[in-house]
């Protein structure tokens, strides 16, 4: 059961969750609504985790400034009626609902088409977009997954299981040694090179663990402009996350 703990850091009280399980390291982690959370080793005293959380302080206190700063320019929830804007690969879309005998969703690049029995049932109305983007999601993050994997096929690098899944801070993750790339649902609203971006920082991952100057050399060797496309992302994270 994670207790909670209270420091002092620039004279200010700052609280955090103490998760005490059989772990490598000292892991932290912010979580978008400002709480903190540190899993560390039962054997490490609360002292040392207590100094440790001092010492990342600063970096708190920054990223839960960040936090609440996205959260005031965040989109409202979605209420699925007409001329609400989707972002599909970069691009705005304006959804139209319409009466229909038939359930259907398809997109021509500047509408949403939404028809159904029922324009004003919100449920059914959410389901089938839902529905329909994590369709968008297994066709284009596979297609991008597909081109790019060659590159590390001949590193002796077996193709990847792709997962997509919503996740609150990060775009995508791996799991190397089970050869999974797991992708952020979110990152379909991004433009496409920033997908591609993604996709292949997960899969230098498969050669470079860490975040080691080696993972960086061998990234800007496959791609020179990762830094530009990163920073799309960085920009839109309060709209995209």
């Amino acid at each position: 059961m994670p207790q909670e703990r209270t420091i002092l850091y620039a004279g200010a009280p700052l609280r955090y969750l103490l998760e005490q399980k059989p772990v490598k390291n000292l892991n932290l982690r912010i979580h978008r609504d400002g709480s903190v959370f540190v899993s560390a080793h039962p054997a490490i005293s609360v002292e040392r985790v207590d100094a440790f959380v001092a010492g990342k302080g600063g970096y708190i206190r920054s990223a839960q400034k960040k936090y609440r700063e996205m959260a005031q320019y965040a989109p409202q929830p979605k209420q699925y009626v007409s001329g609400e804007t989707f972002y599909l690969l970069g691009r705005g879309v304006r959804l139209s609902v319409e009466k229909n005998v038939r359930d259907t969703i398809w997109n021509d690049g500047v509408y949403l088409y939404l028809q159904t029995k029922d324009p004003d049932d919100f449920s059914k109305k959410q389901r089938l977009v839902t529905a329909y983007l994590d369709e968008q999601c297994h066709a284009v993050f596979s297609e991008i997954l597909s081109e790019i994997y060659p590159i590390f096929q001949k590193y002796g690098i077996s193709m990847p299981a792709l997962r997509i899944r919503n996740m609150e801070t990060r775009w995508g993750s791996c799991l190397a040694q089970k050869g999974i790339i797991t992708l952020n649902k979110r990152l379909l609203e991004a433009p496409r090179h920033c997908i591609e971006y993604v996709v292949m920082h997960e899969l230098c991952h498969f050669l470079h663990p860490d975040h080691s100057k080696r993972f960086y050399t061998f990234l800007t060797t496959l791609m020179p402009d990762w830094r530009e496309r990163k920073s799309i992302l960085d920009q839109n994270a309060a709209f995209w996350l």
